[in-house]
């Protein structure tokens, strides 16, 4: 199966780790992901909120080239997810803001999470497990935008997502149940409020650890970031210690397929997950 993918700005970043993964999983599974040509960036996190029609156009000519393709558009980021689809719904109703990018909406755009839940990858997933997480006690964080707004994502149980959950509870995991699953982490108040950020990162590591979890799972590059390189700090400032490792989901899907690289990527995250897969025998 081949579709266009999007990989977003932070793929050769920040979240080299997701985007490698990424593409270790689809291999395994048979699919074949076609960068996007020429691709540009969709305009999060300040597009939306600076300038109404750049924030059209600017995902507007992504979508035009992927429909061109005739293929599916895939995305790892949630924000880019957000404002493709976003504008898929402008340009196809009343919103368009002046962008004249002829888009027709004949393909679909998808979260890499969506994508890989469809039903025609469950038995494909199922065969490739080698060594289930299993002892893993993990909590689902889906933040903001993969479920809202539902208007947008479609999202049928949108305060109380279940997609990444069961991947988990699949891959052989204990996915347990918490309040703050679609909590904010402060995206891009990172950059601007860091007294905020640490604030709403902070609740969500005191219910993580509330729920007895050893680790949060996450299908976001922001939120995996903001979390992941703020736990030392904030457990500074309160005079405690968090020693959470947050994991993309994919890379938790390697690791349960058997792949050779995720020492490669475990080793970038600030919070070395290492020592607790280690200590369940996963690694």
């Amino acid at each position: 199966m081949k579709v266009s993918f999007f990989p977003g700005c932070s793929l050769e970043g920040t979240a080299r780790e997701y985007g490698e993964s990424i593409d270790s999983v689809c291999r395994g599974l048979g699919i074949e992901l076609e960068e996007l040509k020429d691709w540009t960036c969709c305009g999060a996190s300040s597009a939306h909120s600076t300038n109404e029609f750049l924030s059209i156009a600017l995902p507007a000519r992504n979508l035009a080239r992927a429909e061109r393709m005739k293929q599916d558009l895939i995305t790892p980021c949630a924000a880019c997810f957000s404002r493709l689809r976003t504008t898929a719904e402008a340009l196809t109703g009343s919103k368009k803001q002046g962008v004249k990018i002829p888009f027709n909406n004949d393909i679909s755009v998808l979260h890499i999470l969506e994508f890989l839940l469809k039903n025609e990858f469950t038995e494909k997933i199922q065969e490739k497990i080698k060594k289930p997480l299993t002892g893993l006690k993990a909590v689902s964080y889906y933040g903001c935008l993969l479920a809202r707004p539902p208007k947008i994502t479609k999202e049928e149980h949108w305060e109380d997502p279940k997609g990444l959950d069961a991947l988990m509870t699949r891959l052989g995991a204990e996915s347990i149940y918490w309040p703050y699953k679609t909590e904010c982490c402060g995206g891009s108040l990172v950059l601007t409020n860091l007294e905020i950020e640490h604030r709403l990162v902070g609740r969500i590591l005191d219910m993580a650890v509330e729920a007895e979890a050893d680790c949060i799972v996450t299908a976001c590059p922001l939120c995996q970031s903001n979390i992941d390189t703020r736990e030392e700090e904030i457990g500074a400032a309160r005079g405690m210690t968090y020693d959470l490792p947050i994991f993309y989901f994919t890379e938790l899907m390697g690791l349960a397929f058997g792949s050779k690289d995720t020492d490669t990527w475990f080793k970038r995250h600030i919070i070395d997950p290492r020592p607790l897969l280690q200590s369940k025998g996963l690694m």
